[in-house]
């Protein structure tokens, strides 16, 4: 493996008289497929029994080639036809990752069927039903599946599905259809797959609502063909060997789903759907799976690379397994702690002599996702990178001359919102620009190829009644660091009042023993957590956190103040907490830490 794999960045700016910036690419976007399916169908005619999809089954594998794979979709889209099903009969996943979840994903796209997959706790977690009756009743599907009929049971019986056709791989009561049945369909759909156009809607993917009620993305074949194209003009050596890809993040989120499904299919390559995430109660599985599948990439979360260092410092075998076919090592959600990427680096040379590519890209939902990425070589981790090919970044002032609010074009870009033409328009400026509220700052400002780095987003950002802009995003990093061991996470308040807070949502040992106080708790760390929250001398009254609480309820993802992602909706969470919060500026409030 040489570094001429990787393509330089080529980043091209224009400021303009108003004060803005656009970035472009340099780079070549090379030819752009029609359909997803066109991907399944050319791969099973040059790799016919190439394993396309894989799941574990009992010691091993369930194994479905390209051929088979597109055998299957052909006969599920038969049978989806049969059913008069189309543009206007959405398919709602409610299930996981799995075999069955992809060949019915691609059989819908096959014919022009919108699919939804959703998270899959909104179905497996009582308390979270009313979220997925929310979802159901926006989306009005035709079909619902779960791969598990004993599992998923509470939630397809819910009301919202009654007289929706319920599908299930294992189990099923009377009145279920079995997917197993689907496969009889030998209807000719050649017709409506030719129809599928570049404009054709293949999901509706729901936003992760960390600032909002979630929202149904409209998703085009357009979207997901072009950020493939893009990827590989960036990163060429997708192309050169089949990819292997052993991968947890779900499908119903736009990486998991589209970024990282597609890459496999449009390149011919396999992915081994990972039973494991990198939890305490289920990261045993990946380390499993990792001693069957040798991954040429590897993508994961900044927890799930610490969960991975951390097991490969005790494991030789694992450490070579893991890094002797691996082209490159992508984290995403959240910056990479350096420690982790040192110790990562170290390994990588120890195994092969070299490191991989390690990078990050930036994207959202109503980008398909990858609009920024890092694709050449950085020793830094933080960078999300610079335009993809296709791409136009405008990057609009915001409350200095080194920060700027993104937005963005493309064929990438989503045309809108389900059902929903006021929040499409408020989505757009007037140039038709995707107003995404992130906040960026050049890596260096003179240097255009040396990337951009996240800095917030601006609808998290509130003034203190000063006048004084207090940027959330980062104060909340930068306080999780400080209450390391005590704070699962924080939320910062204080929009227009005198002083910062936070809430402090605690690890079991800052709970453990603490009295309850009406929705607070009164903890026996409350002089370190104030002695940890110090100010410094140097600190100005946006970075100054003065008063802190504990909450004794943790948040609900049934109240929506937890997303699908596992992610804190701050805004959902102040507005349900209003009365802890007045608390918190109470000096008197026995729960109060004064700082």
């Amino acid at each position: 493996m040489t570094h001429q794999k990787y393509r330089a960045h080529d980043a091209r700016r224009q400021d303009r008289p108003d004060g803005s910036i656009l970035l472009t690419s340099g780079l070549t976007l090379g030819p752009i497929a029609r359909r997803t399916t066109d991907w399944l169908v050319d791969w099973a005619a040059a790799a016919p029994d190439r394993v396309f999809l894989a799941e574990r089954s009992g010691a091993g594998w369930r194994e479905v080639t390209y051929a088979q794979a597109l055998e299957m979709v052909r006969a599920i889209a038969a049978s989806l036809a049969e059913r008069g099903m189309g543009a206007q009969t959405p398919i709602l996943i409610v299930s996981g990752n799995g075999v069955d979840h992809g060949l019915l994903t691609l059989a819908a796209q096959y014919i022009g069927v919108p699919t939804v997959p959703v998270a899959e706790q909104y179905a497996l977690i009582p308390g979270a039903h009313p979220v997925l009756e929310r979802i159901a009743s926006v989306i009005a599907p035709r079909m619902v599946f779960a791969d598990d009929a004993a599992r998923y049971g509470a939630a397809l019986a819910l009301p919202v599905f009654e007289g929706v056709e319920k599908l299930v791989s294992t189990g099923g009561a009377a009145g279920e259809t079995r997917f197993d049945s689907l496969l009889k369909g030998r209807g000719d759909v050649s017709a409506l797959n030719a129809a599928v156009t570049p404009d054709t809607v293949a999901k509706y993917l729901m936003t992760s609502g960390s600032t909002s009620h979630p929202k149904g993305v409209l998703t085009t074949q357009r979207m997901m063909t072009t950020n493939q194209a893009q990827l590989k003009a960036a990163l060429p050596f997708v192309a050169d060997k089949p990819l292997v890809l052993l991968d947890w993040l779900p499908w119903n989120h736009v990486f998991g789903g589209s970024h990282n499904f597609n890459l496999v299919l449009s390149n011919g390559g396999t992915f081994y759907i990972d039973n494991g995430k990198p939890t305490p109660a289920l990261a045993h599985h990946t380390i499993e799976n990792l001693r069957m599948v040798s991954p040429s990439i590897a993508f994961n979360v900044p927890v799930g690379f610490a969960v991975l260092r951390d097991a490969m410092q005790q494991d030789e075998s694992l450490k070579r397994q893991y890094f002797q076919n691996l082209d490159m090592l992508f984290y995403a959600g959240a910056s990479l702690p350096q420690d982790i990427w040192a110790d990562l680096e170290a390994m990588a040379r120890e195994v092969r002599g070299e490191m991989p590519l390690f990078n990050s890209s930036w994207g959202l939902t109503e980008t398909a996702p990858a609009a920024l990425l890092q694709h050449e070589f950085t020793h830094q981790s933080g960078i999300i990178g610079v335009p993809l090919p296709g791409v136009t970044v405008k990057l609009v002032p915001a409350d200095d001359d080194t920060r700027f609010e993104v937005r963005v074009k493309g064929d990438t870009i989503t045309p809108g919102y389900l059902h929903d033409p006021e929040k499409t328009a408020e989505a757009f400026d007037e140039e038709g620009y995707f107003i995404t509220g992130d906040a960026m700052k050049f890596v260096e400002p003179g240097d255009m190829n040396k990337g951009l780095k996240f800095d917030g987003r601006i609808a998290e950002e509130f003034k203190l009644i000063t006048g004084t802009w207090v940027r959330a995003a980062g104060l909340r990093l930068e306080v999780l660091v400080k209450l390391k061991g005590l704070a699962q996470d924080v939320v910062i308040t204080g929009a227009d009042r005198s002083e910062v807070g936070v809430l402090i949502i605690p690890l079991p040992g800052l709970a453990d023993g603490a009295q309850e106080a009406d929705g607070a708790l009164i903890v026996a760390q409350a002089a370190e957590i104030a002695q940890r929250l110090k100010p410094g001398a140097n600190e100005g009254s946006a970075h100054a956190i003065r008063r802190a609480m504990v909450l004794a309820e943790p948040p609900s993802m049934a109240e929506g103040e937890i997303t699908a992602k596992g992610n804190l909706n701050f805004r959902k969470l102040l507005l349900r907490r209003a009365e802890l919060v007045e608390r918190l500026y109470d000096n008197d409030d026995a729960a109060t830490i004064v700082v």
